[in-house]
């Protein structure tokens, strides 16, 4: 077996479609603390700016789960010196590839930052629910997917304005659910092609690469050794 993959590889097509997770499949290991102040939902670009009429196709209603404990963070292989005016050009190949070869119902990611900092919704459902997603086999429930728009291999340049519009995302959607994004959380693998055997809890960061639940070198190395500067920027933003 190939050790890696690229990012797409470790979505989970028939999320959408699964029955709801048992009760408590999450719990977070990181102290309640109650965020002293609202964090301020960023400027999110709805995703009919990027899904125009032709793409457009039937696709069964959203799944949701209670709420968001996690998010993972991607790269969606796809190269990176696009012009940002392009970005949702860019996004809707993502979905057709997802959603046409792959047969996929919608596209995977709940989010997609491109490399000037702006954020699009990716999957339907609503950007301030807890939509389940598609994006990391095994640990789709109470989770969110962001993918930065690009390739982030070791060496490549990571932009400043894509991580701090990551950071705010993050230190958002956590925020709803009163979550730390420098803390742990416990996750029960629902699929055995991730890795951990179906059934298994793993503790995980809350902010997490897409390698550490999926055998894959998604996000990349660079855009990995920038998590804990996300990590920590996401918890100032939240007030810790």
């Amino acid at each position: 077996m190939l050790a890696l993959v690229v990012c797409p590889a470790g979505v989970d097509r028939k999320a959408s479609r699964a029955a709801a997770p048992p009760t408590a499949v999450a719990r977070t290991t990181a102290p309640r603390i109650t965020v002293p102040r609202p964090v301020v939902r960023p400027l999110i670009v709805p995703r009919s700016t990027w899904l125009d009429a032709v793409s457009t196709r039937e696709q069964p209603p959203p799944r949701y789960d209670d709420r968001v404990v996690a998010v993972f963070v991607h790269h969606t292989d796809s190269p990176s010196g696009y012009d940002c005016a392009d970005a949702p050009r860019v996004i809707r190949d993502v979905y057709a590839g997802q959603t046409g070869a792959k047969h996929w119902d919608d596209i995977g990611y709940n989010f997609l930052v491109d490399r000037c900092g702006t954020i699009y919704e990716g999957r339907a459902g609503g950007v301030d629910r807890p939509v389940t997603g598609a994006h990391t086999q095994g640990f789709n429930h109470r989770s969110a997917g962001i993918a930065a728009i690009g390739t982030f291999t070791a060496g490549s340049p990571v932009p400043k304005a894509m991580t701090d519009a990551i950071a705010r995302l993050v230190a958002w959607k956590l925020g709803l659910g009163g979550v730390d994004p420098r803390g742990t959380v416990r996750l029960v693998s629902s699929n055995g092609l991730s890795r951990y055997p179906a059934g298994t809890a793993a503790v995980l960061s809350t902010v997490s690469g897409h390698d550490a639940a999926f055998m894959t070198s998604c996000p990349g190395a660079a855009l990995s050794d920038r998590l804990p500067e996300i990590r920590a920027l996401a918890a100032r933003l939240q007030g810790r």
